[in-house]
């Protein structure tokens, strides 16, 4: 009886979270989009259009080909396809591909760079608790510059 028709119940606003997303969406920063100042997301997030200032991202982030971000970014994994100028905390896998072009600091706990990308960079491979602490925005910049300075004296 409601097999068929609660995907449409739900779109009208039968159901007040608004569930048609699944589990497994994201969140799409479209080709020609502009975004100045902070995105902060708690799903995967993928960029083809623009951001200039601050992502934070609690899952994955997939800046695509068309994709630019200027600033910070804090996400807890990450795929380079585009571009991206500043500052990138990556708490797991940074996946550079060819197509890249990378310019700034990454501080990350693995990383894949792909044959052809532009990979410009400062890298911290941060392994562990620093690492673990770049997809979380309420950590201050000084306290993770603490802790990098502090594990670099050691080796």
């Amino acid at each position: 009886m409601f097999g068929g028709s609660s995907k449409k119940e739900t779109g009208k606003g039968g159901n007040p979270s608004g569930s048609l997303t699944t589990v497994n969406s994201f969140n799409t920063l479209v080709t020609g989009t502009v975004v100045e100042g902070t995105v902060k997301s708690e799903k995967d997030i993928r960029i083809e259009g623009s951001v200039k200032g601050t992502l934070h991202c609690d899952a994955k982030l997939v800046i695509g080909p068309t994709g630019y971000i200027e600033g910070e970014v804090r996400c807890a994994s990450a795929v380079i396809e585009g571009r991206f100028e500043g500052n990138i905390f990556v708490a797991d896998l940074l996946n550079v591909r060819e197509s890249a072009t990378i310019n700034g600091e990454v501080t990350t706990g693995r990383l894949v760079v792909q044959s052809g990308a532009n990979f410009n960079v400062q890298c911290n491979m941060a392994g562990g608790a620093k690492a673990s602490q770049a997809s979380r925005p309420s950590v201050p910049d000084h306290e993770l510059e603490k802790r990098g300075s502090a594990s670099g004296k050691q080796g």
